[in-house]
């Protein structure tokens, strides 16, 4: 009883403010585009930062765990090359949607409440590394003439490299300059919840077969993954935690803007993410269940 109610303090407060972007979004249908590129540019980048170069984040203690992110990535691709061949779909469709997992919008807010700051850190280190593989392999994958050098220069990659450059070397900029920008970092978690609430409004009931082999296949192979390399790792209490998971959440939705921008089947790549999401509420609870 005890461990459903910790489970329940983590994913209630997430998947409240998911349901009310939805159900805002669904009634008032508002432009979110301006938005998304507020949290995409500008907070998204600092929360990044913030969290690496954090006085609470170590990297020398997370680099097993970071090992671990960077292999569960690699080797659910590879897994899922199988399963394209095995369904006769797409490879440059189906990897990219099984490899890399919504650690940003969702994993972010529940690694915050499910470890607190002292592991927040590692979630971001995570989210980061997990970045720098989709805008690197992941983009080439989803497509041969997709931009590397672009998405690499992205403000959200030049975060990524500051922040590990900052948790490095120790330093950072003065305090009264960095708590400004932790402030409008924090203040990404609840809106990049709101805003995968409005996505949910997309899903339509005929998206429902064509999304639901990435759906099922994100934390199925993530987990299946996850377990074994946890253990062959050796890692343990919170560090096995936040593996997992990383394993269990629901495909990236910047999958989708990669799919989109390359014209590699945005349809059903979008079926596939927002249905993921939405099953979020039976993975996530499980792998909490499994690791907590």
């Amino acid at each position: 009883m005890e461990l459903l109610w910790r489970i329940a303090q983590v994913i209630i407060p997430v998947f409240l403010i998911v349901a009310l972007g939805f159900l805002y979004c669904r009634r008032a249908q508002p432009d979110l585009r301006g938005f998304n590129r507020v949290v995409l540019d500008v907070l998204t980048p600092l929360l990044v930062y913030t969290g690496l170069a954090s006085r609470e984040f170590r990297i020398a203690e997370h680099g097993t765990l970071l090992v671990g992110g960077a292999l569960l990535t690699l080797f659910a691709g590879v897994l899922a090359w199988g399963l394209s061949r095995a369904t006769r779909t797409d490879p440059r469709t189906l990897v990219p949607v099984v490899m890399f997992s919504n650690s940003g919008n969702m994993g972010l807010p529940l690694a915050l409440l499910a470890f607190g700051p002292a592991g927040f850190g590692a979630a971001v280190a995570l989210f980061s590394i997990s970045n720098i593989i989709h805008f690197s392999l992941g983009a080439r994958i989803t497509s041969a003439h997709a931009s590397t050098r672009e998405l690499l220069l992205s403000p959200m990659m030049i975060a990524s490299a500051l922040g590990f450059a900052s948790a490095a070397i120790g330093v950072r900029p003065p305090d009264v300059v960095f708590t400004g920008m932790k402030m409008l970092g924090d203040a990404m978690l609840p809106l990049m919840l709101f805003s995968l609430g409005a996505r949910l409004t997309m899903l339509k009931r005929e998206d429902i077969p064509r999304g639901l082999l990435g759906a099922f296949a994100r934390p199925v192979i993530g987990l299946a993954v996850g377990l074994p390399l946890a253990w062959a790792l050796g890692l343990e209490g919170a560090a096995r935690a936040q593996l997992l998971l990383f394993a269990a959440l629901p495909p990236a939705v910047m999958q989708f803007l990669l799919a989109e921008r390359y014209e590699q089947e945005p349809e059903r790549v979008a079926a596939m993410i927002l249905l993921g999401n939405a099953l979020a509420v039976v993975f996530v609870p499980l792998a909490l269940a499994i690791s907590l």
